[in-house]
């Protein structure tokens, strides 16, 4: 069975060692580097399941090598960042993080996250596989197996988080989600101040399916309940 490697990437040594220490006493393998360019080296070179990135590094921020993973690659991605504020968090999860851990921070509770991702990934990934029918409305058609999207036939680069949420919404058409079975059902854990969370992805799968100007919305808004998908 292929064990599960692990990205991660931060220039203080002492907290990549301690990620390192709790990750590997779970099982998993490790790739550790100190800066972005190391880090997408890594991404290319290996085969990687989970990257935890911190924000501010030298040679590329977080930002950016998110950016260039997403080109090729869905695997769940954590920042880890010392900026702590709302709009810090939101702009992490908007660049493409599927997840955002503010410094200081409990270890066991970063193993935790990345257990529950990592399990959700895969099991979306095995279910995905085994469920194979093409998703087709309105010019979207969603290819559950490749897990990609195209509107009118041209390609929508997608977040796994974004294509999750797509897919939980477009296979069950008409039927409302509150944001807290969206955040349990996508993120694979309990609910705690998670609204923020699923709004902020449904708002940039939104923009990114061109809602924000076509009248036609493929991801309506039911006030006080919820979201559904307006096939």
């Amino acid at each position: 069975m292929k064990r599960i490697t692990i990205l991660i990437a931060d220039d203080e040594v002492e907290i990549a060692d301690l990620i390192d220490m709790h990750l590997r006493k779970e099982g998993y393998d490790c790739l550790k580097v100190h800066n972005g360019q190391d880090a997408l080296q890594a991404v290319q070179a290996h085969s990687v399941d989970l990257a935890i990135l911190d924000i501010m590094m030298p040679k590329m921020d977080g930002y950016e090598v998110t950016h260039q993973i997403r080109e090729k690659h869905n695997m769940p991605i954590l920042f880890l960042s010392a900026k702590t504020t709302d709009l810090d968090k939101i702009s992490g999860l908007v660049r493409g993080a599927d997840d955002y851990i503010t410094k200081p921070f409990n270890p066991m509770e970063l193993v935790a996250r990345v257990n529950a991702h990592l399990r959700r990934f895969l099991q979306l990934n095995q279910a995905a596989a085994a469920d194979k029918p093409i998703l087709e409305t309105g010019g979207l058609v969603i290819y559950p197996e490749q897990r990609t999207v195209s509107l009118y036939g041209n390609p929508v680069e997608l977040t796994p988080k974004e294509f999750d949420i797509l897919y939980l919404l477009a296979k069950y058409p008409k039927k409302v989600f509150s944001v807290e079975n969206i955040f349990q059902q996508v993120w694979g854990g309990a609910y705690y101040e998670g609204g923020n969370t699923v709004m902020v992805h449904i708002r940039t799968l939104r923009k990114k399916l061109g809602e924000d100007v076509n009248k036609n919305k493929l991801i309506k808004t039911i006030w006080g309940v919820g979201y559904t998908f307006n096939a």
